[in-house]
Order: structure tokens, then sequence, then C-alpha cells
């Protein structure tokens, strides 16, 4: 979870925002189960009536009170209630009647600070409670009828019995006394309740509605922190792969770095969604509904604490069987896309050697493979809703049990269990979302451990400090270069020694595997030298800047690879700020002005993806003009002729030759036709270089040269040029 926190750190602000709305919506919603305890146990059961201190009495029953009070309460009891005369406010005898016949003692709030109001509930209370003692011992001794129903009840107990029901019954003696002081000054108590509950349902609506727009926010505001942060996590890693080497291509694999880049951001995206609606609110509930838990009822908090142990075993077993294969499932994920794209760019390949079944079998196992570790994780996940829902019907069923003997007596109000079962589910509740989350969240850590070691490997290939640019014409130095691949036992070259000279054409022949390909991709730094160094106009090409270096490089590589879009799109691909006359001349050096031509679209005609709508040969010339388009210094084609025909081979290096005859030009051949008049044939062997010199010299003094030779020329042909 810090890895995906970490990714969206930039976007504190949107987290402080939704940390302080989920506050809000946890406040709403922790506050409702209160209000429905209120409208139980005040709206219903006392009628409306919120505290035990009456807001108006009879003067009779003021003084009755006065004389419970202790002295010392006395002057607070009568501080807080103001004497109004019969007849003096025609409003309160809208609210109290018996006003137009006598004096009533109104309590006046606005005079008393919250700590003095509860001081002074307690102290009226107190007095009220004892005058219902008082009035039962009058009644014990005379046997007469008293009005009030628990004064008639105390009637009945026990002067030692009556302090323990004074602990447990005390507010609802209360109650009751203030109830009756009500009816007699003629307050209708239906309408009073009626009131009451209506006020509170508005709370409660209110507190509804305002938790529902900050849920709606938070879900806005983190949809968009989520997609913000995975645009920028693709950005990050697309920039990454292309300032990635050869090496570190080779060592993720394309395939995996298309899925990182892809279904692992989608991953982390669907999950920060989640996690900042979920997993932050989750602790906000548990906590505040333990807080409010201890300030409803101490007594059964044994059973919240049974349910989290509870809900903690079952998460820590089930997660402790599922964890591992969450990396694996990543793993196969990969597979079966690395399959998919060998099957589908190699498709014409597997058609023309009939081996459908045997790769639709291959890409079976994998897919096979993934479907089964994916249902391993579901199958121990679904276990873990059901488990839940049964603790949290459970402890409901163990709340009402145990609640249900206190209510019987009278230690727990109807309301308050209510609001407990409220809680404890709220409680539970968070555990849940974080259960939920906790199916989810492990296969988003593995994708952004992945993430991660794609943004955090190392990058071989990089710029050093203060580089220099080129400023000669561009000749080319091999300096004893050897060259290693990562984890290879032998280097590919060993000890390489040649110069490619400004203004002429070096090529490079050798049988297959001799290293010819990987010697002309040191060039352009797609691999850096293991030993020695190559240098350009006497400058180690380490030492100078990339950009620079690669701008003054024409690289033509063995596949042509085209991008969709079109043809002046693609020539322009090194040159956008290229004049017309210099893209049309490239590609009249290139020899595809004539297929060009015949388009009607000319060089705006769609090229789909990869080229795959125009022939290997059409491919490769698009590829050597967008090279000379950029008119660089140093020309480098990787074996670039090998799909075209003799007459277009010796036309396109005919006007090659006469096109860019200041450059350096460095080529690689499998054809000896190809190289025939190059000014310097370097013939390589089994990563050494065996021979340099023209094609007349190298046929009379090397060995390996003149077989070659041989292999592709007539008798009559070599004899004709020794």
């Amino acid at each position: 979870m810090i890895r995906i926190l970490k990714f969206a750190k930039k976007r504190w602000y949107m987290m402080l925002i939704i940390v302080l709305l989920l506050t809000g919506q946890a406040y709403c919603e922790l506050t409702l189960p209160q209000y429905t305890s209120n409208i139980v146990d005040v709206g219903i059961q006392y009628k409306g009536i919120e505290r035990t201190i009456p807001e108006v009495v009879r003067p009779e029953t003021f003084q009755a009170l006065m004389a419970m009070a202790d002295k010392d309460d006395q002057s607070l009891i009568n501080d807080a209630y103001e004497l109004k005369k019969q007849g003096s406010d025609k409003d309160l005898e809208n609210l109290y009647p018996l006003l137009k016949e006598s004096d009533l003692y109104v309590l006046d709030y606005n005079d008393f600070d919250e700590e003095t109001m509860d001081k002074l509930t307690e102290t009226v209370t107190d007095a009220e409670i004892d005058l219902i003692q008082m009035m039962a011992k009058q009644a014990q001794r005379s046997g007469a009828k008293v009005d009030s129903e628990y004064a008639s009840m105390m009637a009945k107990v026990s002067e030692e019995d009556f302090d323990n029901l004074k602990d447990v019954m005390g507010d609802s003696m209360a109650i009751a006394l203030i109830q009756q002081e009500y009816d007699a000054i003629g307050i209708d108590m239906d309408e009073y309740q009626m009131n009451y509950l209506k006020r509170t349902g508005t709370y409660m609506i209110g507190l509804s509605f305002g938790s529902m727009i900050m849920a709606i926010l938070v879900t806005l505001v983190a949809s968009r922190m989520a997609a913000v942060t995975s645009k920028e996590l693709r950005d990050k890693i697309f920039r990454k792969v292309v300032s990635f080497s050869n090496e570190e291509i080779n060592r993720f694999s394309t395939a995996s770095l298309i899925t990182r880049c892809t279904n692992d951001v989608q991953q982390i995206q669907m999950v920060m969604v989640i996690l900042f609606r979920m997993v932050l609110y989750a602790p906000i509930m548990g906590i505040g509904g333990i807080i409010k838990v201890m300030n409803t009822d101490t007594s059964m908090v044994w059973v919240i604490v049974l349910a989290v142990i509870l809900l903690v075993g079952v998460v820590m077993l089930l997660m402790s069987a599922a964890m591992p294969k969450f990396k694996i499932v990543q793993d196969l994920v990969d597979r079966v896309n690395l399959v998919a794209r060998e099957i589908l760019t190699g498709i014409p390949v597997i058609r023309a050697f009939s081996r459908e079944r045997y790769e639709e079998k291959r890409f079976d196992g994998a897919n096979k493979d993934l479907m089964k570790t994916q249902l391993f994780t579901s199958r121990v996940m679904a276990f873990m809703m059901p488990t839940m829902m049964f603790i949290m019907n459970g402890v409901s069923v163990l709340i009402i049990w145990a609640g249900s003997h206190g209510v019987d007596a009278g230690t727990i109000q109807v309301g308050d269990m209510m609001a407990f079962i409220t809680y404890t589910m709220q409680i539970i509740m968070a555990f849940l979302m974080l259960t939920m989350i906790s199916i989810m969240l492990p296969r988003a850590s593995v994708a952004a451990e992945r993430i991660d070691e794609v943004l955090e490997s190392e990058t071989l290939i990089v710029n050093v400090e203060n580089p220099e640019q080129i400023k000669g014409r561009g000749t080319i130095e091999f300096d004893d270069v050897t060259f290693k691949y990562p984890d290879a036992d032998e280097p590919v070259l060993k000890n390489v020694n040649f110069t490619a000279e400004a203004g002429k054409t070096t090529a490079l022949i050798g049988s297959t595997g001799s290293g010819k390909s990987t010697l002309v991709q040191l060039v352009p730094r797609l691999f850096d030298v293991t030993e020695g160094a190559i240098k350009i106009d006497g400058t180690d090409i380490r030492k100078i800047d990339l950009g620079d270096l690669r701008r003054n490089i024409g690289y033509v590589p063995q596949k042509g690879l085209l991008f969709s879009g079109t043809i002046e799109s693609n020539l322009r691909f090194g040159a956008e700020d290229a004049p017309e006359e210099q893209i049309k001349k490239a590609a009249r050096i290139a020899q595809t002005t004539e297929f060009i031509e015949t388009k009607p679209e000319g060089y705006e005609s769609p090229i789909a993806q990869g080229g795959g709508n125009v022939s290997g040969g059409q491919k490769q010339r698009l590829s050597i003009a967008r090279a000379i388009a950029k008119d660089p210094k140093i020309y480098v084609f990787d074996d670039s002729f090998s799909a075209l025909d003799y007459k277009t081979d010796v036309t396109l290096r005919k006007a090659l030759y006469q096109e860019v005859g200041d450059a350096t030009v460095l080529i690689v051949a499998q054809r000896i036709s190809t190289i025939l008049h190059a000014d310097k044939i370097i013939v390589m062997d089994k990563g050494t270089v065996v021979g340099q010199g023209t094609h007349e010299e190298l046929l009379k003094t090397n060995r390996i040269y003149r077989e070659i030779a041989e292999s592709q020329l007539s008798k009559k042909e070599l004899e004709g040029q020794v």
C-alpha cells in the first residue's frame, strides 16, 4: 500500500481533501444512530422530553423541588427559573395554557453554558427523585392514592430497596414526574412529542443528505486522482522504457513491459479509487464507532472485541493462503501475453508450417495455467465474505441476547441497544471494507512492485556530466573494442580495431553470427562496449551527448520497421522540420519515388502498423529514405539491402554514393555485390576482425573473404576481378 501511495504523493492536496470529506461523512453516519436512539428513548418512551429537568413548573412544584435540594443547590435552581406572572406573556400562554390562570416558573436556557446546565440537570433530577420518594413515603403512611405513577409504584417498595431502584430507574422517574407536570400545565403532550420527532427526523435527513454529498465528492476526487496518477505512471514507464538500452529491453521482455504499462497500471488505478474511498474510511469509521460505543454502554464491549479477533483471524488465515499466488498470477499474465504476441506476429510462419494446432495447444496451456491460479485465489477469497457475514449476523444475535437482559433489568434503554447494534455493525463493516480491499490489494501490490522495478531500474546508457558535441566530419574509430552480452560466458566481439573514415564507405562482411550487426549497434549506443572504446572524431562516444550522437547517425536496422501514419510522416520521423525538397530527395535516392507516385494519395498514402500494407522491399527502401532524410554525418546500414533486387540495389547504392559522398557510411552486408565498390571492407569471423582492404585486395589475401566470394560469384566473375 505504501508503494501505491508513493505513486500519488504529488496529489497530496487531493488526499487531504478526501480525508476531510471522509471525516465529515463518518461524522454524519456515526451521529445518525444516536438520533435513532433518541427517537426510541426520548421521542417514543419519554414523549419527546429530552432532559430530566422541566422547562416549566407550577409554583407549588417549584417550591417542593427547592425543598428537596441542598442549600448550596437552591440558589442554582432559583437562578435557572424565572417567575412568569399570570397573563404577563401572550406567546407563552399559547405554549403553557395554565399561565392564563396561574403564575409559572419558566427555565431560562440562555443564561447557562453546557457545563452549568449539566450540573443543574443533575441537581434537579436528584430533587425530583427525592420528591417522588417523599410522595411514596407519605402514601405509605396515609394509605392515600397519589397522582404520580412512579410515586404510586414506590409506595409498594421498601425503603432499603429504593436506593437500588433509584440507580436503575432514576431518569425514568424524573421524566414521569415532568410528564405529569406538563399535563397539569395544559401542554398537549401528543403535539409536544410529534414536534420532537419531526425535529429529530429533519436532523437525520440533513445528516443523510450531507453524508451522500460527501460520499459523491470523495468518489469524484478519488477517481480523478487515480486517473491522473495512472496517466503519469504510464508516462513515466514509457519514458523510462524509451531510455532503456537493448540490454534492459531484453531483460524485461517486450511482452512484460507492455503488461506493466497497461494491466499493472490499471490494477493500480482501480485499487487506488477503492483505497481512498474505503480503506481510509474504514479506520475513521472503526475508531469513531468504538468511541461512540464507549459512550453508549461498556457492558457489551466484549462482544466487539470477540468479533474483531474472529475477523482478524479469518483474514490472516485466508490471506496467508492466497498472497503467494497473486504474484504468480501476474507472471502468468505476462506469459499469456508473450505467447499471444509470438503467435500473432508469427501467423504467416505458423500457417506455412501447419503449426496451428501446436500453437493453439501452447496458448491453451498458458491460458489454463493462469485460469487454475486465478480459480485458486478466487476459491480462497470466496470463503471470506460468507464468513464475515456469518460473524456479523452472529454478533447481532449476541448483542440482542445480552442487551435484552439489560433492557429487562432496566440497565439499558431500548434505543441505546439499537444504537449499540448499529455502531457495532459499523465497526464490523469497517473491517469488511478492509477485507474487501485485501482481496485486491495483494495483486495491486505486486503490480506496484513490478512498476517500481521498471521505474527504479538503472539505465545503463546515460549521458555523462558535461557531455560533448560532434564537431568533426564523423570519422569512426574502433579502438580495441570488446563486447559481451549480460550473463554471457564469452564475448561476442573481441579486440576489434579499424577506422571508418568520413567521406568513405566502410563495409562489414562475414558469416552468420560473426558479430557484424552487434558491432554496428554499438555506434548509436544501443549497447555500450564492455572494453575498449568507439570514437567519433577522436572523442569517445560515451562522452558525447546521446541526443547529438543519435541525431548525427542515420541508422537502418536489419528489419525495416515503419510506423502507422503516412509515407510522409514516416520519412519525416527523424527530420520533422525538413523541407519538402529534402524529403523528396531522400525518397529519390532510396528508389521509392516510383511506387510512391503510383499511389493515388502519393506521400499522404497511409501506412499500416509495422508497414503491413507495403512489401518487404518497399518497407526497406522507405526505411533507407527515412535515414537519408535526416541528412546525418554518419550512415549505418545493418544489412539493409537484403530485400532489394539486384537492379534496385545497384541503382540505390550508386545514388547514395553520389549524394552523400561526404558522410561516413558503414554497411553490413551478406552479398558481395553490395560491397564490391566499398572503400574498405572489414572481414569478421567469430567476433574478430580477420581482414581489411578493398575487394580486390581481400580476394588475393584473405581466405575467408574469398570463400564468401566463391559462394556468391561465378568462377568467371572472380577471375575477372582478381
